[in-house]
């Protein structure tokens, strides 16, 4: 299935894992790239040299194209761009917009530059900033999520801009890619069925956690870091929900304490980080303390397997998976399900002229 997305990126398959922290490593990136999607590698819960040296485990297993996702507000920004241009990698990917300065770094160097947006007016600066294509993620998307639902929000977005739009939010299966190609988008982004594979090192009693809830098992809450963070309904989080304000402020020095010796950060660089997340996404004081909560509280589940001590970030989807094949069983199956998919459409009635192509949306 040829997209603009796939001719801009170099993939077989117009379908893109998101780069989760503490998930995306090497070998779920590595395989997701040999099974011809876009693999994303999560590089914020890295430090910069492990960085680099996970960029060069997943060039080892594989000569497909792959991307890493970078937070543009962090303070050694400039230096992991440095790694991706020197690597000689294919996407940088974005969670928060990247300045028009840090687009066109890269573009300059030959990567590919895809934002992650939840809303319109975020895709159209962005896009006039020069970004090659836009990640649009619904309000059933997993981490953290907006209220808008992702059948509302990407046709707005693909109306606004002229480069490809990858959909995320709600995705699983072939019938999804047909649906969001319907809407206009050229590909779909998935995080929650990527990490429910056999490739994804999470561990096993954590992804038995994640087939056995049902829909009503995700839900959002502010109580980790104070933004909407869509995860799995835990005791946890129940008891997370219910502590006061005090508690809450405590656990999140404990966090950012623990998170600043794993990194090797200095005190003055979290400040920093918090100041430019405070910048970025409006927050209080409060909120940015509380930030500090996520990758640790994340790193408890997805790397410990404690979800007793940490959070399980989650997709709506998570209530319909119920198997872990590999990634290249997947997207096989999502290609091959997309088809049957299209095979049973309606064909238009004679006469009936289909409506012009739009620049960038070919599919």
């Amino acid at each position: 299935m040829r997209t603009a997305l796939t001719d801009l990126v170099g993939v077989r398959h117009p379908v893109v894992q998101t780069g989760m922290g503490w998930v995306a490593g090497p070998r779920l990136v590595s395989a997701t790239a040999n099974a011809g999607a876009l693999g994303i590698l999560a590089s914020a819960t890295m430090t910069v040299p492990e960085l680099r040296a996970a960029v060069r485990e997943v060039r080892s297993r594989t000569g497909a194209p792959f991307g890493v996702n970078l937070r543009a507000d962090a303070g050694d920004a400039a230096e992991r761009v440095r790694i991706v241009i020197e690597e000689r990698v294919r996407v940088a990917s974005f969670a928060l917009a990247p300045s028009r300065e840090l687009i066109a770094r890269l573009k300059d160097a030959g990567v590919l530059v895809i934002p992650s947006v939840g809303a319109r007016r975020h895709a159209e600066k962005v896009a006039a900033w020069g970004a090659d294509a836009v990640l649009v993620q619904g309000g059933e998307g997993g981490g953290h999520t907006g209220e808008v639902a992702t059948t509302v929000l990407l046709p707005q977005v693909v109306d606004a801009v002229d480069i490809p739009v990858i959909a995320a939010g709600g995705f699983h299966d072939g019938r999804g890619l047909v649906a969001a190609l319907a809407l206009g988008a050229s590909g779909v982004a998935m995080g929650t069925r990527f990490l429910l594979t056999s490739d994804s090192t999470v561990p096993d009693q954590v992804k038995e956690r994640y087939l056995a809830a049902s829909v009503r098992d995700v839900t959002v809450t502010t109580k980790v870091d104070g933004l909407p963070h869509r995860m799995l309904r835990t005791d946890l989080v129940t008891a997370l929900e219910r502590s006061g304000r005090p508690a809450a402020l405590l656990r999140a020095v404990r966090h950012a304490g623990a998170f600043r010796k794993r990194s090797g950060l200095r005190w003055s660089q979290l400040v920093r980080d918090g100041l430019a997340l405070r910048r970025g996404k409006e927050l209080s004081w409060s909120q940015v303390l509380l930030a500090a909560n996520t990758p640790m509280m994340l790193r408890a589940a997805m790397v410990e397997g404690r979800p007793d001590l940490g959070v399980m970030a989650s997709g709506q989807v998570a209530g319909v998976i119920e198997d872990l094949p590999s990634c290249a069983e997947l997207v096989e199956r999502i290609m091959a399900e997309a088809g049957a998919t299209l095979g049973r459409l309606p064909v238009a009635p004679a006469g009936v002229a289909a409506p012009p192509e739009r620049s960038g949306r070919r599919c």
